[in-house]
């Protein structure tokens, strides 16, 4: 119970490796917000989280609104009285999104605000808490996209524009007892990889795209979200208040 006491809130956790690490927390001890889109997807994380033997509670926003996107610190404070940890999980990929040729200009900002500015939002609303009480953890999941060119325009923009938001919060706030980190996965067993529509695209089986993938990674395989949890845990924990300003991957060695 590592973290007993603590609140964390985590976005994008309707699913996937949101859920799976707001559940990783929840067994040792956390009290967890989520936050989505999607109020049904929510209700079955807490679920999960009351099952772990902990509590919390879900909000409902968008982290792609400036306003919105400040809800999920807000309700913690509001309803649980505090915010030790922010897990910044939104991402993804939205819209008729291109290459640089054909790429249209407000899916691309809005691609980079989903990916990038959503989490600047949140964190900065959670950083006054968390330095008046002395203690706080932001890890934001980045992707083997902030390392190469992995994926699309705005995609791989966002997350290389994450490393730089990680290391310029962690060395604001490196004094106060706040660490920021960003844990990046690889190819990753989740809702959001669609192995049918990969494999359409490079005349393949989805089972064909998938074996590509994983052969991308030294282990010659996929994730699973729930890998990537116990690298979270650790950072949200006391024993990892000497891990600051890190890029930690959690990808089975993708593309070493």
């Amino acid at each position: 119970m590592r973290l007993a006491g603590r609140v964390a809130v985590v976005t994008g956790a309707g699913r996937g490796i949101g859920r799976a690490i707001a559940v990783a927390l929840a067994r040792e001890g956390a009290a967890i917000v989520v936050s989505s889109r999607t109020q049904t997807q929510l209700d079955e994380t807490l679920a999960l989280i009351r099952a772990a033997g902990s509590d919390g509670c879900t909000v409902v926003a968008d982290a792609a609104d400036r306003a919105q996107s400040r809800e999920p610190v807000r309700q913690a404070v509001a309803q649980l009285g505090r915010i030790d940890v922010l897990v910044n999980n939104v991402g993804g990929t939205v819209g008729p999104v291109r290459d640089a040729y054909s790429c249209d200009d407000e899916w691309f900002e809005y691609n980079v605000m989903l990916n990038l500015t959503s989490a600047y939002w949140t964190s900065r609303e959670a950083l006054p808490h968390m330095k008046a009480q002395g203690y706080g953890r932001i890890i934001n999941i980045g992707s083997g996209a902030a390392r190469f060119a992995s994926g699309n325009l705005p995609y791989v923009t966002a997350k290389h524009g994450m490393i730089g938001l990680t290391r310029a919060l962690a060395a604001a706030s490196a004094t106060d007892g706040i660490t920021v980190n960003m844990l990046s996965p690889g190819w990753t067993n989740t809702s959001l990889v669609d192995f049918g529509a990969i494999g359409k695209r490079m005349n393949m089986t989805p089972e064909q795209a998938r074996d590509w993938a994983g052969r991308e990674a030294l282990q010659h395989r996929v994730l699973e979200p729930e890998e990537l949890a116990p690298m979270a845990v650790l950072l949200a924990s006391p024993e990892g208040g000497g891990i600051t300003g890190q890029m930690l991957n959690v990808d089975g060695g993708y593309r070493v």
